[in-house]
């Protein structure tokens, strides 16, 4: 059972299992935090599709403006990964329920409960508050 927060099983389980990762808020810009942990994301073997408004190519991969159009066209997500304010983390989880993702993972000081607790009530793992990149650094080999 995974709390709130994501518990380090639930945690484990992703950064091990998963494959397709949508990384929302990711864009052409090496400043933001989105684009270094999606680098580390390819290379640990995920494929990370750049969900952002003007559908940027990423790292090589080709962005979409919305989940709904990245999950038509390359598929489910395992994960989406959220990096957007607080305020709007809630239309992501939303749409990312609506995908039919495996789990939704907000970003460090992304935090809204009652859009956490919409993910958990859909079945899904729901990660807050955490970094995959800070994760793995974590975990030994």
């Amino acid at each position: 059972m995974t709390d709130l927060y994501g518990s380090t099983a639930a945690v484990d389980r992703l950064l091990r299992e998963s494959k397709l990762w949508f990384v929302v808020g990711l864009g052409n810009n090496p400043d933001r935090a989105a684009f270094g942990v999606a680098s580390v994301l390819q290379q640990h073997g995920k494929r990370m599709i750049p969900i952002y408004p003007r559908a940027e190519i990423v790292h090589g991969e080709q962005g979409y403006a919305s989940i709904a159009e990245a999950a038509a066209a390359v598929g489910t997500p395992d994960v989406v990964d959220v990096f957007v304010r607080s305020d709007r983390a809630g239309e992501f989880a939303d749409a990312a329920i609506a995908a039919g993702a495996g789990a939704v993972w907000f970003q460090l000081d992304v935090i809204d409960e009652a859009a956490a607790q919409r993910v958990l009530d859909a079945g899904m793992t729901m990660i807050m508050n955490k970094c995959p990149a800070i994760e793995w650094r974590l975990r030994p080999n």
